[in-house]
């Protein structure tokens, strides 16, 4: 009997400390970057800018992601990774953090509380401009705050195990590895804003390099996310329905582009949808590079 009392203590005192050093090493990893940026862009309160800042919320997909009123979502029965996500109340975060905390959250991927974000996709607004972002801090400040009860996030011990022993990246980490633009403004102004659309609204599904994407292909079943070179393959109308519906051109319901194309794309203006068709249409003249992202 004593044997196995001093069994039973060991195996337990083993697997407490397990889960005491899965929880440091997932926290470390979580701390162990700081921003980088400093954000000292004026945020304005002219009527033009904030609603910049609404046209960029709403192709941005932060209506899709923390609600149509900005109220903040529980994710629960959507996912069931990690634990619990909660995406936030986007006016009520305006209005107590500061531009530079909103800053770091939005295109770092480092949250408030200085711990590195798992949920939200940084990677897709890294190449956000700064005055569209002060434009999107303005407006989500003017938004009206509809509080709805949330419950708090939590990544649960799966998660922390994966960013403990390295095989999970946090979105910092992705942040890292987002291309930059490079197409000048001043010599191909139309291929420059498709550009800077596609990568901030299009790598959140399509790769960051906006070739294909691996690993959304679980999201419903499909197939991996294509690279956006297919493009060539539609005209500028056939692009247009395809962006504002999320039907291809042979009919058929896109999954979760069609989810988000009618929420998010349908609200760009025929000049966004103009420099975006031509800019992706252009990829088809470049092989896509090798990517741990891409099938």
């Amino acid at each position: 009997m004593r044997w196995l009392l001093l069994t039973i203590v060991a195996v337990t005192t083993a697997v407490v400390l397990g889960f005491v050093v899965v929880y440091l090493l997932s926290e470390l990893r979580l701390r162990d970057r700081e921003p980088v940026h400093q954000f000292s862009a004026a945020i304005p309160s002219d009527a033009e800018s904030i609603e910049r800042g609404r046209h960029i919320a709403r192709t941005r997909g932060c209506f899709g992601c923390h609600g149509q009123q900005l109220q903040g979502y529980d994710f629960d029965k959507q996912w069931d990774w990690p634990k619990r996500a909660v995406a936030p109340n986007l006016a009520s975060y305006a209005r107590t953090h500061d531009a530079q905390t909103i800053e770091a959250a939005v295109r770092q991927g480092i949250g408030a509380d200085g711990r590195e974000l798992m949920s939200m996709p940084s990677f897709n607004f890294a190449r956000l401009r700064d005055d569209d972002l002060a434009a999107l801090i303005a407006y989500l400040r003017a938004a009206p705050v509809v509080e709805v009860p949330l419950p708090r996030p939590a990544l649960g011990w799966d998660v922390r195990w994966d960013i403990a022993s390295g095989r999970e990246l946090s979105m910092a980490d992705w942040v890292e590895m987002v291309p930059p633009l490079r197409i000048d403004p001043a010599e191909q102004p139309i291929l420059a804003e498709g550009e800077y659309l596609a990568m901030t609204m299009c790598n959140e599904c399509h790769g960051l390099d906006l070739r294909g994407e691996r690993f959304y292909s679980g999201w419903d079943g499909g197939p991996p996310t294509p690279d956006l070179a297919m493009v060539v393959a539609y005209d500028r109308t056939q692009f247009e329905e395809l962006i504002e519906s999320g039907y291809s051109l042979d009919g058929r319901k896109l999954g979760l582009m069609a989810l988000v194309a009618p929420d998010r794309f349908a609200s760009l203006s025929d000049s966004e949808v103009d420099s975006l068709h031509q800019y992706l249409q252009s990829l088809a003249t470049t092989p896509a590079p090798e990517a741990f992202w891409r099938p």
